[in-house]
């Protein structure tokens, strides 16, 4: 397994880069996500991840691990692909990927080129209990102490008896139709869809 590249960029398209590493160009497939990363510097470090069929070895790379990982996790769903996969992490950002999983938002997903309501739906089954909230960069809203108006709200539901995660699901919801809620206000419109 390579487990990243770390040389002289080559070649750089939308589609893939050339690194040359001790004399050896490796051409790496990566996603509009790493490529918008990656900037101008002639010194590179990519995380890969190989795909060894009969007919070929195709090296994909990722410009952090947590792409990576989601790209592992998104190619062990039955019909993804390495090539579908990484068509999801350039038409979207790695976080919104996780955070469509974690919502069971699989219309978001069916929003990418080539994935249809039931491969939407799989991604959605097969990864919920795998992709984590706060994995690789991903970032949450409920912060590790106290005082922000999402942790205030988490605290009350969770006094009223809902459970932590299904409180923060509630919660993220309700945060994403208006960000400007007062705690009372997403308490009450939290409790309308948990």
């Amino acid at each position: 397994m390579i487990a990243h590249i770390d040389g002289k960029l080559v070649t750089k398209t939308p589609a893939y880069v050339v690194i040359e590493c001790a004399g050896v160009g490796y051409m790496i497939h990566i996603s509009m996500h790493t490529y918008d990363q990656l900037g101008n510097s002639e010194k590179q470090k990519l995380f890969t991840h190989l795909i060894v069929k009969e007919d070929s070895h195709t090296l994909f790379g990722f410009a952090d691990e947590d792409e990576r990982q989601l790209f592992i996790h998104l190619i062990s769903v039955s019909g993804v692909g390495p090539n579908t996969a990484r068509l999801m992490l350039s038409s979207l950002r790695p976080a919104e990927i996780r955070e469509a999983i974690m919502l069971e938002n699989w219309a978001l997903i069916k929003t990418v080129k080539g994935i249809g309501e039931k491969t939407a739906q799989k991604v959605v089954i097969e990864l919920k209990n795998k992709v984590k909230r706060g994995d690789g960069n991903a970032t949450s809203m409920f912060s590790s102490g106290r005082g922000s108006l999402a942790d205030e709200a988490l605290a009350a539901l969770m006094m009223l008896g809902f459970s932590k995660a299904e409180a923060e699901k509630g919660i993220t919801r309700v945060k994403q139709q208006n960000p400007d809620y007062s705690v009372e206000e997403l308490v009450k419109n939290t409790l309308k869809i948990i």
